[in-house]
Order: C-alpha cells, then structure tokens, then sequence
C-alpha cells in the first residue's frame, strides 16, 4: 500500500503533521498513540481493494476537517473489493484538532497496516478503522486494551471519588461523557455507529470492567471494540480538559498549513510563468537569429 499509490497521500500527509508538530507541540497529547491493530489478510498491490481503501483513507481525511465522526463503505465489482471504514473524533476536539488527529491515524495505518485487509489505530484524540467485512453498526464489546496503573491502597476518599464519577458517566446520556471531582477526572465515548442503547451497553460493560478489573488503581484505561471508559485518581489525566488556547493553537496550526499549500500553489504558478517568458524569449531570439542569418 505505502509502496504504490498510497505513497503520495501518505507522503503529503507526514509532511504536513511533521510540520504542524514543529509548530505546535502541545497537539502531541491527541496524537498520542494508544494502540494499534492490523488483519492478517493480505491484499495485491495495484488491486481494486487497493483503490478502495485509498478512496476510503481519503475521505476519512476529507471528512474528520468537519465533521467529529463518519463511516463510508467502498463497492466494488466483486464482493472481495469492498472496503468499510469510519474514524471517531473524541467529543471535545475542535474542528482543525479532529482533521489533523485522524490524517495522523491515516498516516500511521500506512505504516502499521501495509498491504493488511484490515486495520485500526487509536490515538488519544481519535479512532480509525477499516476492514472488508463490515463491522458498520455491529455492536462489540471486545476488551481490545485494558491498562491499569499501580494500585494506592484502598484509599476511601479516592475510591469513592472514583465511584461517584464512574456512576455519574454511566447514568448520563449521550456518545461522549465526562466527570470529575476534586482530583478525579474521568472520560467515556461510545463510536458514532452505535444506537443508543447500544452506547449505554458498551459503555456499562467498559464502567464495569474498570471497576472490577483494576481495584484500587491510581488510573485506569478500559478501550473495548466500540467504545472505551477511562479514569484518573490523581489529576495526572486530563482527558476532556480542552481550554480555548488548546483549541486556539489547534486552528492557528490548520491555517498555517492551508497557508503552506497555498504558499507552494502560487510557488508552482510563478515559476510556470517564468518558464514560459524564458521559453517565449528564447524563440523570439532564435526566430530574430534566423532572420539575420536569412538577410545575409
């Protein structure tokens, strides 16, 4: 995949989020990895499943600049050339921090899942995934990663701070959640795919795995296929803390590239305009040349 067509989206990509990087560091929290799958199946490079998923890849990235979550199925003329995929934005992310969170996701599947049928990367500021068999509005409830951090003892005030946010997420409504008090802070996010009460049962299995699965630890991450439940005793998680700086330096890095491509759009016209001056004066000489040459 990263060998044939897809090199020149991927190599724009890397580009463009090596850039922004430099110019942003504090994006880094969203585009940190958390983890990374890929499907055993292979396919033929230069296939039609090939084109496809670059299709795919393609609108993911086209579509996370604004919108937080979507999903697309590429056809095909046979069944093996359809590709599904969707990207989930956390709920909090502006517009420009979703756009470079899933084009980085892109840009690492082009690398983790080359010539694989099937991939996912989870960053801490989004999802992405694509397989050929559908997976669009399936429920699953697979612990794909469960990460508890050193236990405190059975520290009451934490634990039951601990609690009250876990229930308080659990009893709300809607995809994206948070809650927090005093220390404790907490997150909680179903993908966009899921129904409602699917949400609420994904989201209570993910509650009651962190609870009974890592006790009294200091923080812990409970990411299942469709959704993820996540807590932290001690404030050293700020999973839904976004400030309007955040975001501020997130859309001043997604106009500094539009300003890049722009910059090298208007580089790319200038120097065609000369070339073709050089090109018009240089026939004007041969052409005067030959009437000299002509008279004499």
């Amino acid at each position: 995949m990263a060998k044939t067509r897809l090199r020149p989206l991927l190599s724009l990509l890397t580009f463009l989020l090596s850039v922004s990087s430099l110019l942003t560091p504090s994006l880094s929290s969203i585009d940190s990895f958390v983890y990374g799958g890929c499907s055993q199946i292979k396919y033929s490079p230069n296939s039609p499943y090939e084109s496809n998923l670059n299709s795919l890849l393609t609108s993911l990235v086209n579509s996370a600049t604004y919108s937080a979550y979507n999903k697309f199925s590429m056809m095909g003329s046979s069944p093996q050339d359809v590709v599904y995929g969707l990207y989930q934005c956390r709920g909090d992310l502006a517009m420009p921090d979703c756009a470079t969170c899933v084009a980085r996701s892109v840009s690492q599947l082009g690398v983790l899942c080359s010539q694989s049928c099937g991939g996912a990367v989870q960053l801490q500021g989004c999802f992405v995934k694509y397989d050929n068999t559908t997976f669009l509005g399936v429920e699953d409830k697979t612990v794909v990663l469960k990460k508890c951090g050193p236990s405190i003892g059975y520290d009451t005030g934490a634990m039951s701070g601990r609690d009250a946010v876990l229930g308080s997420m659990g009893g709300a409504s809607g995809p994206y959640r948070v809650g927090g008090t005093g220390d404790v802070q907490g997150v909680a996010q179903c993908v966009g795919d899921l129904s409602t009460s699917e949400c609420q049962d994904c989201l209570s299995e993910a509650i009651g795995r962190l609870k009974s699965d890592c006790g009294t630890a200091v923080y812990g991450d409970m990411f299942l296929a469709k959704c993820y439940a996540r807590y932290s005793t001690t404030g050293a998680h700020a999973y839904a803390k976004s400030n309007n700086s955040y975001h501020n330096e997130g859309e001043k890095t997604f106009a500094i590239i539009i300003g890049l491509l722009a910059g090298v759009a208007l580089l790319i016209i200038f120097l065609t305009f000369l070339r073709k001056v050089f090109e018009g004066n240089a026939a004007a000489e041969q052409c005067a040349l030959m009437a000299c040459h002509s008279n004499c």
